[in-house]
């Protein structure tokens, strides 16, 4: 197999951009000293999180100039989110560190007056440069595709400054803003967005970059998207998997959090098992899933964590599932099995060493949150929230939510923010707040859901996994009121979960309410419907999706 050389400086992920090399024919050895970089014919330089922290990384590595003399050679060079963004001159989320300087413009953060930040899901990236009948695409980009997005900063489209300086550039667009999604000149190559977890789409990207196809004539595509560029409606299947009674790891589902069978020839208390955790990511990533999200509901404790099952899971699914992983359940500071403390941090990192893309904290978020009130909203800087978004960016911590209504007479009735619901409960008190709770929804806190989805977003927290117990099950619809209501208080991104039974009900959250992802589980665990069948019903309807593309 060829070789490609890999750049890792604290890049998150990077175990599924190996697989993505591995999967179209290339095998990959890593970069450990700037000396290293000069034996590369082909480099590529992944990365996510902190513009001002990769650079400086690279250059306390004294790696700055000799990936300025691989490019400068002529031999190819990739470039992955902030592999791209090191290309430009700087970015406003640092101003002091200075970019390679090889594209004269500066990234910006998102108008996040209008929309959610971090920009999250699947987006366009649109060739600008078209004719008649035909357009030149490069890296086997195709207009009709998507390909999954997940930052703060962006670089400005400027036509005028990119075609003077003589590169090819493919597009996205977030609310009105346009910006780089692709660009190209001569032997570089760079994608804001992740190849890597970008489905069959990005394999393609990646096998062109390393086959040398940059520029092909291809025809105007007959049906172009529903809506041109702009974010997709994502579609998540949700896992949760727990050892069952005879100690094999199974994907389960419960009835307001009780995962245990009530009926059948099964019941007597025994948990409920609707499969293998690595078969059934694999099958919702071939139905067409956006993300794929295992939320560990036992804390395999008896083991010690380098050999936590999830591990494995996540391992072994990112070898065939090629979007985005988020793992949930044990990231916490935390004690080995052998006395040996371990932190947040290093749990998460070795999940986003396995194939994780992000980690989701529950309960000790709670935990975090009742402090920050307690210290007159002060941040601590010791919370595992901060301290994961410090080191690998915003957009790799999920705070999942797990309140349930509490109603009251009048809103003088509570302390808490309290809403006006439609409906009622059997006393007539049209007004609750949302509760939250931990420990699985098994402990009430005197906490509310607003007070926390403001905690996290100020620690550093880039998305909400919003449930809500009493919808848990139900297959009833989403609390429409419960994911409005938070997404008025905060401007990070919101995923809708719990209560989905039917494709309409992501319809309509999707129409109801501006959350940023719809999330399914029971329902498609059952068998009742496929996450295509989701997708298709929402195309009918109107709504952009991203459409599975075969295998290349």
């Amino acid at each position: 197999m060829p070789t490609v050389h890999l750049l890792d400086y604290v890049a998150g992920n990077v175990r599924s951009l190996v697989n993505a090399i591995n999967k179209v024919g290339y095998q990959v050895e890593w970069i450990k000293s700037p000396n290293d970089v000069k034996e590369a014919e082909v480099l590529i330089l992944p990365g996510v999180g902190h513009f001002g922290h990769c650079l400086s990384k690279l250059s306390e590595g004294g790696y700055l100039d000799p990936i300025m003399q691989h490019i400068e050679s002529g031999k190819p060079f990739m470039g992955i989110c902030v592999g791209l963004q090191a290309l430009f001159s700087g970015s406003e989320e640092d101003p002091n560190v200075p970019g390679l300087g090889l594209i004269p413009i500066r990234m910006r953060k998102f108008n996040d007056d209008t929309k959610s930040v971090p920009h999250i899901g699947w987006n366009s990236a649109t060739i600008t440069c078209s004719g008649e009948s035909v357009y030149k695409s490069f890296y086997g980009l195709k207009p009709n595709s998507k390909y999954y997005y997940v930052h703060s900063f962006a670089a400005p489209y400027t036509p005028d400054i990119l075609e003077k300086e003589g590169w090819s550039v493919a597009t996205a667009t977030y609310g009105d803003e346009k910006f780089i999604g692709a660009i190209t000149r001569g032997n570089i190559f760079a994608t804001q967005f992740h190849p890597e977890k970008s489905g069959q789409a990005g394999l393609r990207a990646i096998r062109a970059f390393l086959d040398g196809e940059q520029f092909k004539l291809l025809p105007q595509p007959s049906h172009p998207t529903e809506k041109g560029d702009g974010l997709t409606c994502r579609v998540i299947a949700c896992l949760d998997v727990r050892t069952n009674d005879d100690g094999d790891l199974v994907v389960t589902k419960g009835d307001q959090y009780d995962v245990r069978e009530k009926s059948g020839v099964k019941a007597g208390g025994q948990v409920r098992n609707l499969g293998k955790p690595v078969d059934m990511a694999k099958k919702y990533y071939e139905q067409g899933a956006d993300e794929v999200t295992f939320l560990n509901i036992t804390s395999f404790r008896n083991c010690p964590l380098a050999d936590t099952p999830m591990l494995e899971i996540l391992r072994r699914t990112s070898e065939t599932v090629f979007v985005p992983l988020t793992i949930g359940g044990g990231i916490k500071d935390t004690v080995d099995t052998d006395g040996t403390r371990v932190s947040a941090l290093e749990v998460a990192t070795m999940y986003f060493k396995s194939g994780a893309d992000k980690v989701s904290i529950g309960s000790d978020a709670v935990i975090a949150a009742e402090q920050y009130y307690e210290e007159g909203e002060k941040l601590s800087g010791q919370t595992a929230i901060e301290a994961i978004s410090k080191a690998y960016g915003k957009q790799a911590v999920v705070v999942s939510v797990d309140p349930k209504r509490v109603y009251v007479s009048s809103p003088d009735a509570t302390k808490h923010h309290t809403i006006r619901t439609m409906y009622p409960d059997a006393t007539g008190h049209n007004y609750c707040w949302y509760q939250c709770t931990i420990k699985g929804g098994r402990e009430s806190r005197d906490l509310d859901v607003r007070q926390l989805v403001k905690a996290v977003e100020a620690m550093g927290a880039g998305e909400i996994l919003l449930n809500c117990i009493d919808k848990d099950g139900s297959n009833s619809g989403f609390d429409l009121e419960l994911i409005n209501d938070v997404k008025d208080a905060i401007k990070i991104p919101v995923i809708a979960s719990s209560g989905a039974g039917i494709p309409a009900h992501f319809a309509q959250v999707f129409q109801q309410t501006s959350t940023d992802a719809a999330l399914g589980a029971g329902m498609f665990h059952r068998g009742e419907y496929t996450v295509t069948e989701v997708k298709d019903y929402l195309k009918e309807e109107g709504f952009s999706v991203r459409v599975f593309e075969p295998d290349v």
